[in-house]
């Protein structure tokens, strides 16, 4: 009877050792992929011949990669998990070509700001901790081609930091995190990416982000903006006087939102475009 159950047991620790070479085989390859990948940038930063301030981020390319990356996922790994990976290797590359730091507001909260940056950025590029969203502008502007992590929500006491993206030359918003959404998402605190201005091809507007002063403001103005319209609106002073930060969905023209605002008893005293991200992309439930 033990030399039949030791028999039986055989073709299953078999297989288990089968698989572990398996894993094995598909880690090396995975790990020399890596190694390739770095190879190519390698070349890339010659063909480019350059360090130039900005050209290594290109928004509308990982937009694109992220969307393909859900569409193409299945099986048991975590969505979470691809994603921080592939999230890993494109900062940790866009690194390599052109050293940067992130500048992020830990007003928001310093655990979750935390998370979000290790998450979309990894370990290799270094954090640099801010106290306001204006001291992560300024930091930006002063850089070389630094990125910025400011909130994407109200906070309390933030202020309009927007206003010192107004200029052409000024820092601008390039990309919203998370962009991926869905429940439960490890990195769920919504934050603006802020760096200075790209060329052309690297962006993507697909939102467009705009810097509003207004006269007459009101909360139940936001109401009168198209459906999916983000505002963040900081008081100034008297005869409701305010500063707002407007994010406009596709389709959605900056006359439209004007006249909006007008039907709402607002007056639009200045606009400004400061930047523009790629439509989030949002997976259902179970995905």
């Amino acid at each position: 009877m033990s030399d039949q159950g030791s028999s039986a047991r055989k073709p299953a620790v078999s297989s288990l050792a089968t698989l572990r070479m398996e894993i094995d085989r598909i880690d090396e390859a995975m790990h020399q992929l890596l190694i390739e990948r770095g190879e190519i940038i390698e070349s890339l930063i010659h063909v480019k011949g350059t360090q130039e301030t900005g050209a290594a981020f290109r928004p509308a390319r990982e937009a694109a990669m992220m969307r393909r990356l859900v569409e193409r996922h299945r099986g048991i790994l975590p969505l979470d998990t691809a994603e921080g990976i592939w999230r890993v290797i494109i900062s940790t590359f866009t690194y390599v070509q052109a050293n940067y730091s992130v500048h992020a507001d830990m007003a928001a909260g310093d655990a979750f700001v935390r998370d979000s940056a290790r998450f979309h950025f990894g370990f290799t590029t270094p954090l640099v901790p801010h106290m306001s969203a204006s001291a992560v502008v300024a930091a930006v502007a002063a850089s070389r081609g630094d990125l910025g992590l400011v909130p994407a929500a109200t906070v309390a006491g933030s202020g309009d930091w927007w206003g010192a993206l107004e200029d052409g030359g000024a820092p601008k918003i390039i990309a919203r995190r998370p962009f991926v959404e869905r429940d439960d998402h490890p990195a769920s605190l919504p934050l603006f990416v802020v760096s200075k201005p790209l060329v052309k091809d690297a962006a993507v507007e697909e939102v467009a982000i705009w810097s509003f002063e207004v006269d007459g403001w009101n909360a139940a103005a936001t109401g009168a903006l198209s459906a999916g319209t983000e505002v963040l609106a900081v008081p100034q002073g008297s005869a409701g006087r305010a500063a707002l930060l407007v994010s406009l969905t596709p389709g959605a023209a900056r006359e439209a939102c004007e006249a909006a605002l007008k039907a709402a008893g607002v007056t639009v005293r200045r606009a400004a475009l400061v930047g523009g991200h790629a439509s989030r992309y949002t997976v259902s439930p179970g995905k």
